[in-house]
């Protein structure tokens, strides 16, 4: 299934712009939204009996903390040391492993339901395809999360520019899966998070665009962001601001 939207790198950009995340982890988990539980409950429709479950560039759980709602055994896998602290931290009950989606480490036919959020655009997707189908029982499911501004709504749209949100997808995005899986369906949940424009500032702080960016380009966004906010806008400091989001989510079973 051929990609159409979202940021488009070559294998190098892609390591270098996903390194930036190998460290950070406090401020990432302090940051970034959750994810709405419709996207799992959506997800375990047509799972069928779920035991094991593996979170593939799990970060510092936030997509998790739904798994973990339910009596799944789980195991959560990424690239950062860093990031998996935080994770352990908040569920111990959670096995984590320092891997990548090309890389599990983990036995053939292990796991029941493998899900990837706001991380498949940071793989190679056909040889993470190829992985995660040997790590799946047969009939296991794929699930693909992206949670997203909602830049339907024009004031959102000029907020993600100005914060360089290069992840939005177009509205013909579909994410690249290897042939050792059935195609993807869609599905959306349009939900949203009470932020303060301080931490709408901060949100932008843990994007990769300004972690990897130089110091000058980085004081641009701040600015640019607190114009916005404060004077185009006209939010108060700590007023509080309902920000939009648009999550995407794919399930793909194993052929």
């Amino acid at each position: 299934m051929a990609g159409t939207g979202g940021p488009v790198f070559d294998a190098a950009r892609r390591k270098h712009m996903a390194a930036a995340f190998l460290e950070g982890g406090g401020h990432y988990h302090l940051v970034r939204p959750g994810y709405p539980e419709d996207s799992l409950t959506w997800l375990l429709e047509t799972a069928g009996s779920v035991q094991d479950v593996v979170d593939i560039g799990a970060g510092t759980g936030k997509y998790t903390q739904l798994l973990a709602l339910h009596n799944f055994s789980m195991t959560a896998v990424d690239p950062s040391a860093d990031m998996l602290a935080q994770l352990d931290a908040e569920l111990p009950q959670v096995t984590t492993v320092v891997g990548t989606a090309e890389k599990l480490l983990l036995p053939d036919e292990s796991m029941d339901l493998a899900v990837v959020a706001q991380a498949w655009h940071w793989v190679d997707p056909l040889a993470a395809s190829t992985e995660i189908a040997r790590v799946l029982r047969p009939g296991g499911t794929l699930g693909l999360i992206w949670n997203q501004l909602d830049v339907g709504l024009p004031w959102v749209h000029r907020l993600a520019r100005i914060m360089h949100a290069g992840d939005v997808h177009k509205a013909d995005f579909s994410p690249q899966i290897g042939p050792e899986f059935f195609p993807a369906q869609p599905h959306t949940t349009r939900w949203s998070q009470q932020r303060t424009a301080e931490e709408i500032i901060d949100l932008a702080k843990s994007r990769s665009y300004y972690l990897r960016a130089t110091d000058q380009v980085r004081d641009k966004v701040i600015t640019n962001l607190q114009w916005y906010l404060y004077e185009h806008l006209e939010h108060a400091p700590g007023e509080s601001i309902e920000l939009p989001y648009s999550s995407q989510t794919w399930r793909a079973q194993k052929r």
